[in-house]
């Protein structure tokens, strides 16, 4: 079944990135594993990782060794981590099924694409320009760019200015249940990407998104129709 959102008129696509666009959690997977290896502690599995890589290091953290431990050691780990992943940041990330081809289409249509993303600027801006992406978009919103991170819509509404569009034009695809409530308050259609990071917990269909995408073809296809 085709995806749709109605009648809307859309004029720009705003994506979230990990879990949305690139599948970036086994580079995460393997910097969370190093700080256990460090540890002589057991690896754990990518398939166990993937549905906490949306909540960041801190919630990849939390999952592998739980609320035990100081915030000190915390903030060890989580030094460790980054600079790990800061030097295996595109190893093994790609985008998800169906993607590149939907991106083509976008550009090849001159239909405006943008970032909009928690994942502070020192970690997305290589990684886009790894995977010769940093150029192709027309802007890219990182959690440092403003005071108040999805859930709230502020990093939205930069987006939108950027682009020189009404919010209402905008459709804004993510993962995470934040993603739909920042895109929802700052006035977006929204789609929520089933394939995801998501936690076994959570139930997509409370989210209120305009549309929900099973899988990335499933979203590639939409993408593709669009004018």
């Amino acid at each position: 079944m085709v995806l749709s959102l109605g009648n809307s008129s859309i004029e720009a696509v705003l994506f979230d990135l990990d879990g949305t666009l690139l599948d970036t959690a086994p580079d995460l997977a393997f910097a969370l594993n190093s700080t256990r290896i460090t540890r002589q502690l057991k690896t754990l599995e990518l398939s166990s990782i993937r549905p906490h890589v949306s909540y960041g290091a801190d919630g990849m953290i939390k999952h592998a060794y739980g609320d035990t431990i100081s915030s000190e050691m915390h903030k060890k780990i989580k030094a460790e981590l980054i600079s790990c992943y800061e030097k295996n940041i595109a190893n093994k990330t790609q985008l998800f099924s169906g993607l590149s081809v939907s991106l083509a289409h976008l550009d090849a249509v001159n239909m405006p694409w943008g970032i909009v993303t928690n994942k502070p600027r020192h970690l997305t801006l290589p990684l886009l320009k790894a995977l010769n992406l940093y150029d192709r978009a027309t802007c890219i919103v990182c959690g440092d760019d403003v005071e108040n991170t999805k859930p709230h819509p502020e990093s939205i509404h930069l987006a939108c200015k950027l682009i020189n569009i009404s919010a209402d034009k905008a459709v804004y695809i993510g993962d995470a249940k934040r993603d739909i409530q920042a895109g929802n308050s700052a006035g977006n259609k929204t789609i929520a990407c089933q394939f995801g990071y998501i936690p076994p917990s959570e139930d997509i269909h409370t989210w209120h998104a305009s549309a929900i995408a099973k899988t990335s073809s499933h979203l590639s296809d939409w993408l593709l129709t669009l004018k």
